[in-house]
């Protein structure tokens, strides 16, 4: 019984350390510019990961101290666990298989067209309040201002692989026929095209694109590309959880198995 518990106790301690990545993402996804100013995955996968290591560690004890309530709790707590994270892998890939950027004429990079990704995601952003908060936040950050220190000629630009974020909110898009001074300052052509986002655009630099659509499909790309990064973590550690736990659920039977064989082999003599 005493080796089985050890072996139950190992088990959840390795039930433990698979948390580490589950909070890992959140963090990572909380570091990201966009995903900080939307603010909708990193939480939920924080937490996540949190509960899970809190389970884990309820089971540790249970096994290593031979607290039986605690065992039950963990194998009925970590199944449910196990279950919602598993819906979190399903919703995240649902919500991130649609949508693609296009290339622009002459250039190297991606442009995004908002009506390219429907479906949640897009909902999340696309409301007027929302988006108010959000380009708030996205105007505060560096991402744009990144790309003036780093390309210096207008072939440099043409040539780079940026972000869909910056792609989307720093410049206007390639359809509207502004001539490059420099990343984020373009002249504008002498005749309007009818596209909105030609007219919304601004070399304030705290204005540029961050109201156009194609600034929230740039957006939209980019949480996808980060959402479907993390999600292949969150599949991996599932599928480890999921191992574990059933390695538990052998131990503990077969614990309990020598428990009874033990009470009726003492009760036979």
């Amino acid at each position: 019984m005493a080796l089985s518990n050890t072996l139950i106790a190992g088990i959840n301690f390795v039930a433990m350390l698979l948390s580490i990545p589950i909070v890992a993402v959140g963090i990572w996804l909380a570091t990201q510019a966009d995903n900080s100013c939307v603010q909708l995955l990193q939480w939920p996968v924080i937490a996540a990961g949190v509960v899970v290591l809190i389970v884990a560690l309820a089971g540790f004890v249970g096994a290593f101290w031979r607290v039986p309530w605690l065992l039950l709790f963990y194998l009925v707590a970590m199944l449910v666990l196990i279950l919602l994270l598993a819906g979190l892998v399903v919703f995240i890939y649902a919500v991130t298989v649609n949508g693609s950027g296009h290339l622009a004429p002459g250039r190297a990079f991606q442009e995004y067209r908002l009506e390219d990704y429907p479906g949640w995601l897009r909902q999340r952003v696309e409301g007027p309040h929302r988006w108010n908060r959000i380009k708030e936040c996205l105007s505060s950050t560096a991402v744009c201002a990144e790309l003036n220190r780093t390309y210096t000629s207008a072939q440099d630009f043409f040539d780079a692989r940026i972000g869909a974020l910056q792609s989307g909110c720093c410049k206007p898009p390639t359809q509207c026929g502004y001539t490059y001074v420099n990343p984020t300052y373009w002249i504008s052509p002498i005749s309007a095209a009818s596209d909105i986002d030609c007219m919304l655009w601004s070399n304030d630099q705290t204005v540029l694109c961050y109201s156009c659509s194609s600034c929230k499909a740039g957006l939209v790309a980019n949480l996808r590309r980060e959402w479907k990064r993390g999600d292949v973590v969150l599949v991996v550690t599932l599928v480890a959880l999921i191992l574990v736990y059933a390695m538990g659920c052998y131990a503990f039977r077969d614990a309990k198995t020598q428990e009874l064989f033990q009470r009726y082999k003492q009760g036979s003599y």
